[in-house]
């Protein structure tokens, strides 16, 4: 039988402080894991990409994790720099992650990529042009490059998800609000937000052994959210 666990393997993970981080690591170190955490924004430098995967050394699973407040800005509205800041932050960095991490995948063989993606790039939203663009980058990227990862024995797949609880976009001041939970009621058909830890567990799956048959595929978790 194929194990889901992932003992021995070195993952690396970005951004590991906000959005998903905490529940990532926590899940993935329960199940055998060495994390090497990292806790910057990699928009500022463009060398560090590379810097981080050098220091790590072995990586079988990189996770590509990174996160930006939303902008709520109408069409009408966005300008340069908003369009720039935010896809420096969430685009610029995945093809650099990923350059630096391949030479020793492909001579290993093997590897998995993950993006914890977002599912408002499957599902437009009012007043989020900036973000929904940049996260349908991220997205589109994985479909591609994941094609060409599969004959090195590399998986590289996508979660998009919404409606999950972690502190970048679901606080507890946003559950919180009778608004949010009217919401939650009426647009999400599970009634509630997925938890941290079941995004994680999905997360973890698909980066161990049992998850290699997957190739360049966004798997949305938004409690059908993204489905209706």
């Amino acid at each position: 039988m194929i194990s889901t666990r992932l003992d021995g393997k070195r993952v690396l993970l970005t951004q590991s402080c906000e959005f998903m981080g905490p529940a990532l690591q926590e899940t993935f170190e329960a199940l055998g894991a060495h994390v090497i955490a990292d806790e910057r924004a990699l928009d500022q430098d463009p060398h560090l990409p590379q810097a981080l995967v050098d220091a790590a050394g072995q990586v079988d699973v990189l996770l590509l994790h990174l996160a930006i407040p939303a902008p709520s800005t109408p069409a009408a509205e966005i300008r340069d720099d908003e369009w720039r800041q935010v896809f420096a932050h969430l685009v610029d960095p995945m093809p650099r992650l990923v350059a630096a991490v391949l030479p020793q995948m492909m001579a290993r063989g093997s590897g998995r990529i993950l993006l914890m993606g977002s599912a408002a790039a499957l599902r437009g939203q009012k007043r989020t042009g900036s973000y929904s663009a940049a996260r349908g980058a991220q997205l589109a990227y994985v479909q591609s490059v994941g094609l060409e990862l599969a004959a090195y024995g590399i998986q590289l797949n996508a979660i998009a998800q919404n409606f999950v609880e972690n502190p970048t976009y679901y606080g507890p001041e946003v559950q919180a609000n009778p608004r949010f939970q009217e919401r939650l009621k009426r647009d999400v058909p599970l009634g509630r937000l997925v938890s941290a830890q079941e995004d994680a567990a999905y997360a973890a799956y698909l980066c161990s052994d049992a998850a290699a048959c997957f190739v360049g595929q966004v798997f949305p978790i938004s409690g059908g959210w993204a489905s209706r």
